[in-house]
């Protein structure tokens, strides 16, 4: 993987985990498991915040859409972390929420493609 690839790949992590961090408002946690799962590697990022209203998730990867208020942001972290993960890596993203346990699961091939 080259340099430009690891920082993609941080963003990714970023974007996420202050999303999770967020959705906790400093009272609650946030876990990061890893696995091989078939040829790909699965980082899964877990958070037991207020979770995604199910009207909201299937809009979750569009540019510019947020539930935070003006300011705070600008609804470009998981488009951002969505592009780097399934355009320049061929990979994948699957969400599943309820309040008390949110999962973004990021599946990233171990091969090039």
């Amino acid at each position: 993987m080259s340099h430009s690839t690891w920082g993609d790949i941080e963003q990714v992590w970023a974007n996420i985990i202050d999303n999770a961090v967020d959705a906790t408002n400093g009272r609650g946690s946030v876990h990061i498991h890893t696995e091989v799962e078939g040829e790909c590697a699965v980082v899964e990022i877990t958070d037991n915040g207020v979770g995604i209203p199910p009207h909201i998730l299937p809009r979750i990867f569009e540019p510019f859409f947020t539930t935070k208020n003006v300011g705070e942001g600008a609804g470009l972290g998981l488009d951002i972390a969505y592009r780097i993960v399934v355009n320049r890596h061929h990979g994948d993203i699957r969400v599943t929420s309820q309040p008390g346990d949110t999962r973004f699961r990021v599946y990233l091939p171990l091969t090039q493609a």
